[in-house]
């Protein structure tokens, strides 16, 4: 399959599964919501230009905000993690494998514990700036901390089950 549309109908799909899906269960706990979509940005290829991925991110995520009728709230975050995105794969891909031209991250390109290391801290920066925008003020730290942990953990658990369950083509790290 051609990427562009591999790309385009991931963009679709993940914005689909959000609104239609993520968004009409009810909060699972007061700090539990669950965000799936911005995984659609994690999964961008590696060697995207950089005012590419910004400028798709941003997309990405005023799209989000389009349908979900929240001006803005998706969208900085979603720019945010894309413009750190490249700073942190560089730090945890080593650089025969950054050389190596895979294609997109996962746990076949770069093993479980970078991967699992990249999805979290994303996720969790993620997640900071989504509810500090919601939230927009420092009323109660430990409901801010709470609810910062329980939407990080929810979204990296349903990431680790995406990436099992949704079967990507890339060379392994060992390259076969």
């Amino acid at each position: 399959m051609n990427p562009v549309i591999k790309h385009i109908f991931r963009f679709i799909l993940f914005i689909l599964i959000q609104v239609f899906v993520l968004n009409t269960i009810p909060p699972l706990h007061q700090f539990i919501v669950p965000y799936l979509y911005f995984l659609f940005i994690l999964w961008l290829p590696i060697g995207i230009n950089r005012v590419a991925l910004l400028l798709v991110a941003f997309l990405f995520g005023l799209s989000l905000d389009y349908f979900t009728g929240t001006p803005g709230l998706h969208a900085s975050p979603c720019v945010l993690i894309a413009y750190l995105r490249p700073f942190l794969l560089q730090l945890l891909l080593a650089q025969e494998t950054a050389e190596a031209g895979y294609k997109e991250p996962g746990h076949a390109t770069m093993g479980w514990v970078p991967y699992i290391t990249y999805a979290g801290i994303l996720s969790l920066i993620h997640h900071i700036c989504l509810v500090l925008i919601e939230w927009l003020q420092f009323g109660d730290f430990f409901y801010f901390i709470g609810k910062v942990t329980g939407t990080t953990a929810i979204s990296l658990l349903m990431i680790l089950i995406a990436e099992l369950l949704i079967p990507r083509k890339e060379a392994s790290r060992a390259g076969k």
